[in-house]
């Protein structure tokens, strides 16, 4: 009969599973543990969780070690045998009355060699040559047993699934599959089929743990609801768990046990409170022991936490830590918050949370904890031997006004008694903003100069531009003349700062005090002064309430003092009372500031996401996204290949211009001037009947469709950046609307766009000024570009790549994107200017969040390292963040042209190493370079024509790419343009260099054969000077390629690259 009395688990409610390893006990009138039965699953119940989970309970053999079946069909009752149904009936009904699933455990790749006919027909399965018991290499598990045929059987899939549909009907909720790779993914298909259909399906999990790539490939079209994680054998650091997870969600939604299923646990065991929060954190449910359900256990806490807030959907990013500091297990929840997990990797030691290294991962706003007792447990920022918390990053919205506030106040001429002077980080002196991104921090430091031995206090004051107040931070003295301070900003635009000093009264006075205290000195009059001093910051603290606690240690210390001069000597405990640190952090808070100093300009900051800092980009032409030959390529087509393409790693999809192209001057292919009737043309002669810059080439498909397709790249965890091309065909509507936009000629033709000694007949460019004598702007235009990037933005776009900025006006630049920022200062802006170096970095300046660079074009050693150097450091990484394509459209290398696979694999690893931001064009994962002859372009370029392509070719890329993506995303020193560091080779064919994070948290280094040809031996040093640290004398080095692990000592090290394999990387660390 089919039960009823079923829990309906709620839509997208995390599985909480119970397991109950030993099983449950006989729950018939006449069995003495029905009591037991009802205690142990309200135990569960009351502990949070919806299901406990059974191994099945057929009959075994004697004496069993494995779950194998004598008989699948039967249970045991007492001296007697049972139909299981039966027996499953009744503990369903048990569960149920606790409000709780019954999920069963089934393992049918191995039998009994005594197993029935019913469990095992003749030809289904086959018994080892010889009796397993004498065979020392097989485990005991295996002893006595029959394992199932390679091919199975026909009839088996239908068997099982029958015998699933009856216990279904007997009320089981779910079922969990050990070994699913004994079976295909057809054979999977044919046993679930008839548990689909039934009134209330079953959950049906695979248990994944160990299977490798391709055995979890094979199972991607089975059918199971969920798939278990390797969690039981993490180390809470390794990267492997992330990268599992990306493979496992192709598969199913991920759970996460506690442990493996066949642990042994006894009655005092219990798990460890970091496998049970990463379990609940990293998955869509999760497993625990039962022996986990009473406190001190984790259980009730974890499942509390889990019905508190929507589950973290994003896949898990995982930031290991290394040398003292914790692990941190990201993933995006709810409204656009982001959850952490901090763990502890040390049994025995204390961790450090690294917001260094993590900055580049967070999103803007709060970091708060997520449950209570987190605060405490991080104890400023570290977490106790073997502990663990949950924070989240809770969303702040957006700086959205300009500052209004007066300028600095001075006490007039009297402020210039303290000079501030170098005043870093700061563009052309403040003239510009430094660019950030949230969480990270921004060190400021400033000379501060003033008369005589007096102390000096001084504060770094910031603020978001539409805060009223200051938040300050107190500067400290480095060393001559030079201090510092820093804050991260936690919103997304402006923000800006300034360094305030002052004669500091109390420390001159309390340096003073303790000198002559010291050498015993009479400092009777000496405490006479104090006492003055705290009565006058008495006296000015009036009634202040925020004050108070300063307040109270004034008056105390004044009532220990004398109340006047007198001959009796202070006594130590007053001299105590003047010096201790109590009192100066009162008198600092009362302070009156005199000679107060404050800088003259306020220097910007802009606040990016962190996508503006790292990120990998993938470009496509959509109308060649077509698996037919000579279809034009559509919007869905697109959607199709977002799988393959977040697969390989990307985050970012950039299109070029998706607009109506232009009829009149059309190019036809390879960029010649006849078009035939079913050339596509150009995408950049923007225009036609079809509209402008605001409409949909029709042939993609609509709006919606467009919109469609930014949706689904979010589901992907993508985002749509869009080409903003200010370039016109001469269909365009704006020549009929608006023709004084335009140039013309003295015989009234157009003006057409020219790079000397080309010629783009189908292309028309605006004039942005209008003519003598006043050459005003033309605001109308200005305006209905900015209004093109709006309407963007309004659809979802949030990123723009600027075709060939350096060709319009600065001024326009600088307005349009402040007016975008005004409404949304999430838009990033990507600016292709191959151009002076200087204009390259003016257009940063202005606005331009991300740049293309040179590195296109370097190709040797020498070149590569100046320029990662020059890019890397202060002026220009304050302001410029360089992006690395490795081609373009427009930009078929020379050295690609020429270097076969391995020149694809060397820039490649180049761009993806040595920058946050790096992007390819489609093609270049197949190794495409087929160039016009004598030209860096590309023959039969995809500009002019439908380019389809077999994306899994033989000879691609493809895994090598995936995996330098992989290695970006789980090292935040491979997140921005910072912190390189080039190291000797001893080879000038071989670059190498280090990226790190600010602490060393987070250090990788790069080894980069520049030979396509050739192989080529690096000679190393291991870069222990780099850790500061003299007494290290080795350091632990793990290879990211190989997953391998060493100890490099002081010896130096040969490094063999060759053109198979012309890049290493290891990440290094001092002790692991």
């Amino acid at each position: 009969m089919a039960a009823t009395h079923r829990p309906v688990p709620a839509p997208h409610t995390p599985l909480r599973i119970c397991h109950a390893a030993q099983g449950l006990p006989d729950v018939t009138p006449a069995a003495a543990g029905a009591d037991a039965l009802e205690s142990r699953l309200t135990r569960i119940k009351q502990a949070g969780f919806d299901a406990v989970l059974i191994p099945a309970p057929w009959l075994l053999p004697a004496g069993a070690h494995s779950l194998a079946p004598v008989d699948a069909d039967l249970s045991a009752l007492g001296n007697r045998t049972e139909p299981i149904t039966q027996r499953l009936s009744r503990l369903s009904e048990a569960a149920a009355a606790q409000d709780l699933k019954l999920m069963v455990r089934v393992r049918f790749d191995r039998v009994s060699v005594d197993a029935s006919a019913g469990t095992a027909p003749p030809g289904w399965y086959r018994a080892h040559p010889e009796d397993p018991a004498r065979d020392p290499r097989l485990p005991v598990s295996d002893w006595g047993l029959m394992a199932l045929q390679d091919n199975p059987p026909a009839g088996f899939a239908a068997s099982w699934g029958a015998r699933l549909l009856r216990w279904t009907d007997a009320g089981v909720s779910g079922f969990l599959f050990d070994a699913p790779q004994c079976l295909p993914a057809h054979s999977w298909q044919e046993l679930l089929a008839p548990l689909r259909q039934h009134t209330v399906p079953p959950a049906c999990l695979a248990w994944t743990p160990g299977l490798n790539p391709q055995q979890l490939e094979a199972l991607r079209d089975a059918g199971f609801d969920g798939v278990f994680s390797s969690l039981p054998w993490w180390d809470y650091k390794s990267a492997w768990l992330a990268e599992e997870a990306a493979r496992l969600a192709r598969v199913a939604p991920i759970l996460a046990s506690v442990s493996a299923l066949d642990a042994v646990t006894g009655a005092g065991s219990r798990t460890d409170h970091r496998s049970a929060w990463t379990a609940a954190f990293t998955a869509r449910g999760w497993v625990a022991d039962e022996t986990d359900i009473d406190p001190p256990g984790p259980a009730e806490d974890v499942n509390q936490w889990l019905g508190a807030q929507p589950l973290p959907t994003g896949p898990p990013h995982v930031l290991a830590g290394r040398d003292g500091r914790a692990t941190l297990v990201l993933r995006d929840a709810a409204d656009d918050a982001t959850a952490i997990l901090a763990l502890n990797p040390a049994d025995a030691a204390p961790a450090l949370l690294d917001w260094d290294a993590v900055a580049s991962s967070l999103p803007a706003g709060d970091i708060l904890p997520h449950r209570e007792g987190d605060a405490v447990a991080l104890d400023a920022d570290a977490l106790p031997a073997a502990g663990c918390a949950v924070l989240s990053v809770a969303p702040m919205p957006p700086v959205r006004e300009s500052s209004r506030h007066p300028g600095p106040r001075t006490e007039g001429g009297a402020g210039l008694r303290i000079a501030i002077e170098s005043i870093s980080p700061a563009v052309d002196d403040g003239a510009h903003p430094v660019k950030c991104v949230v969480h990270e921090r921004i060190t400021v430091q400033a000379d501060l100069l003033m008369d005589g031995h007096d102390r000096i206090a001084a504060e770094l004051r910031w603020r978001a531009a539409d805060e009223p107040e200051w938040r300050r931070a107190p500067l400290r003295l480095l060393a001559n003349d030079r201090w510092q301070a820093s804050f991260r900003p936690r919103r997304i635009g402006p923000h800006e700062f300034q360094v305030a000093a002052w004669f500091d009264v109390w420390q001159t006075y309390h340096h003073d005090l303790d000198v002559k205290h010291q050498a015993g000195l009479d400092v009777r009059l000496e405490v006479a002064e104090g006492a003055q001093l705290l009565r006058e910051a008495d006296k000015r603290a009036g009634r202040q309430t925020s004050a108070s606690d300063s307040v109270a240690t004034i008056k105390r210390v004044l009532k220990a003092l004398p109340g006047a001069l007198t001959d009796a000597a202070p006594t130590d405990e007053q001299i105590a009372l003047l010096l201790g640190p109590e009192l100066a952090r009162a008198m600092h808070e009362l302070d009156a500031h005199p000679f107060e100093s404050v800088t003259a300009v306020r220097y910007p900051i802009w606040v990016d996401r962190p996508q503006a800092a790292h990120g990998a980009w993938y470009e496509l032409f959509p109308r060649s996204q077509a698996q037919e030959p000579g279809r034009h390529g559509t919007f869905d087509d697109v959607i199709e290949r977002l799988p393959d393409i977040r697969e390989m790693g990307f985050d970012v999809l950039y299109l070029p211009p998706i607009h109506p192209i232009g009829l009149r001057n059309r190019k036809g292919p390879n960029n010649s001037l006849t078009a035939g009737p079913d050339d596509v043309g150009s995408p950049y002669a923007i225009g036609s009947v079809d509209g402008g810059h605001d409409a949909i080439e029709p042939k993609l498909g609509t709006l919606e469709d467009f919109l469609r397709l930014v949706g689904a790249a979010q589901g992907h965890g993508m985002e749509v950046a869009l080409d903003f091309a200010i370039q016109c065909s001469p269909d365009h509507p704006w020549l009929q609307a608006h023709p004084d936009w335009f140039s013309w000629r003295p015989d009234g033709s157009l003006r057409y766009a020219e790079n000397p000694p080309k010629k783009y007949q189908d292309i028309v460019n605006v004039s942005f000024y209008g003519g003598p004598p006043r050459r005003a702007r033309k605001l109308a235009l200005w305006r209905a570009l900015r209004d093109v990037v709006l309407f963007w933005v309004e659809h979802g776009v949030r990123i723009f790549r600027v075709d060939n900025p350096h060709t319009k006006p600065l001024p326009f630049w600088q307005w349009l994107i402040a007016e975008v920022h005004g409404q949304h200062p999430d838009v990033l802006f990507l600016s292709e200017a191959f151009t002076r170096p200087k204009m390259m970095y003016r257009l940063a300046k202005v606005g331009f969040t991300q740049s293309y660079t040179y590195f296109t074009w370097r190709n040797d050693r020498a070149e590569l390292q100046s320029y990662l150097e020059e890019i890397s450091r202060p002026p220009p990484a304050d302001f410029f963040r360089p992006h690395f394509f490795v081609n373009t459209p427009d930009i078929n290398p020379l050295f690609l042209q020429t270097s076969g696979r391995a020149g694809f694999l060397i820039r490649a690893a180049l761009a993806a190493m040595g920058s946050g931001l790096w992007g390819m064009y489609s093609g270049f994962e197949l190794c495409e370079a087929a160039p016009v002859p004598g030209k860096e372009e590309y023959l039969d370029s995809e500009k002019y024509e439908l380019r389809p392509r077999d994306w899994h070719q033989p000879g691609n890329i493809r895994a090598e790419i995936t995996r330098l993506n992989q290695i970006r995303r789980a090292n935040p020193a491979l997140q921005t343009h910072r912190g390189l560091t080039a190291i000797p080779s001893g080879n000038d064919r071989v670059l190498a260099f280090v990226k790190a994070t600010p602490g060393l948290g987070n250090v990788v280094l790069t080894v980069v054969s520049l030979d396509p040809f050739h192989p080529q031996t690096a000679h190393l040093d291991p870069p222990l000077w780099l850790f500061a640290d003299p007494g290290a004398q080795q350091l632990a080095a793990e290879d990211l390629l190989t997953d391998s692990r060493d100890t490099w000592r002081g010896a130096t090290r040969a490094v063999t690259l060759s053109p198979d394999q012309p890049y290493r990387i290891w990440r290094l660390s001092l002790n692991g």
